[in-house]
């Protein structure tokens, strides 16, 4: 048996073992957006429908890898179906909405606050829950990849949509910014969060996470 690793050292590497994937599909997304935008081929009006689509993806791919490795330990779709959709919602709005929210008003983009859960309650509830029962069938590698690579779209959707004066100095503290407000709060919803209700580490590996 491989001596056990404590929840804060498995939780650090896996983290670790995130970071350049979503650094990666940051700046790729943000040049290629960034780019595009600047050249006026995608218009604010385009951003916004696009927000609109994503969004909604997002949450319910974030509901479902947070569903998926909760019912690896615990096989309650109810408490699965519950905590994964509350938890899907808060992230997804919070990556998605408020700190693009904030990120773009610290940059003095006149950022708009546009808030789905309230403006359409019916929709971010319904993909939320609808994900997270599909989280029973889902990989979660599958499912948290797909939730970065979305959260990192809608994003820089949301600054785009919402905000003036752009030009190409702000893209690129866009570009960190995303990486943050997308690292940090989906790898918490999708790894800190389950980890934190796992009871002990595997025996073969010492990390906490069941095979």
């Amino acid at each position: 048996m491989v001596e056990g690793k404590t929840r804060w050292e498995t939780i650090e590497h896996e983290l670790k073992h995130h970071i350049p994937f979503t650094l990666l599909v940051s700046i790729l997304a943000g040049i290629i957006v960034g780019f595009l935008y600047i050249q006026g081929l995608l218009g604010s009006g385009f951003m916004t429908n696009l927000f609109e689509v994503v969004h909604p993806a997002h949450v319910l791919f974030s509901a479902a890898a947070a569903s998926a490795i909760y019912m690896k330990y615990n096989r309650s779709l109810t408490k699965a179906i519950l905590i994964s959709s509350i938890g899907a919602i808060i992230i997804g709005t919070l990556s998605d909405v408020i700190l693009p929210w904030i990120a773009g008003k610290g940059l003095g983009l006149a950022t708009e606050l546009h808030l789905p859960i309230f403006e359409e309650p019916l929709l971010i509830l319904g993909v939320a829950v609808i994900g997270a029962y599909l989280g029973k069938y889902s990989n979660f590698m599958t499912s948290h990849s797909l939730h970065i690579f979305l959260s990192i779209f809608a994003s820089l959707a949301y600054i785009l949509a919402f905000s003036f004066n752009i030009n190409f100095v702000a893209m690129v503290l866009i570009t960190i910014i995303v990486f943050l407000v997308v690292y940090i709060p989906c790898c918490i919803g999708d790894i800190v969060f389950p980890i934190m209700f796992m009871k002990r580490p595997c025996k073969s590996c010492g990390y906490w996470h069941e095979h």
